[in-house]
């Protein structure tokens, strides 16, 4: 039987739209937080294309992330019910992600602090890379 009918990535319309995102699902399905990088120019991208953003080469592979980083910016949305934080991640990698700062106080967050990296399940069953506060 085809994995990915197996593991329904298959009647996934996001992943379906966008094949060339399925090795990342696949990771974080499993926990695992993985980049899109050039073989060309050797830098890493956020977020998965069919081509390198920073040199338009078409030759990508993946690699595995260490899943930390630091706060770049954030901002609380206290007027929705439950609140909750949105930031710009830097990974150690270089990257840069848009996410959830979760299981944190907002009041305590500071731009500069640590993160790690943790998989979130949506209500489509896919899981998405979060971030907590490192340590």
């Amino acid at each position: 039987m085809n994995s990915a009918v197996a593991d329904g990535f298959d009647k996934d319309p996001y992943v379906r739209n966008h094949p060339h995102a399925e090795p990342f699902w696949r990771a974080a399905a499993a926990g695992r937080l993985i980049l899109p990088r050039c073989r060309s120019c050797g830098r890493a991208h956020w977020y998965p294309r069919p081509f390198c953003p920073l040199c338009h080469a078409g030759d990508l592979d993946w690699i595995d992330a260490t899943g930390q980083g630091s706060i770049y910016s954030f901002s609380v949305m206290r007027r929705a019910k439950p609140e909750y934080v949105v930031a710009l991640v830097t990974l150690d990698e270089g990257p840069m992600v848009m996410a959830n700062l979760v299981d944190c106080d907002p009041q305590s967050l500071a731009i500069g602090q640590p993160v790690k990296v943790r998989f979130v399940p949506t209500p489509e069953g896919r899981h998405v890379p979060a971030f907590t506060p490192a340590g």
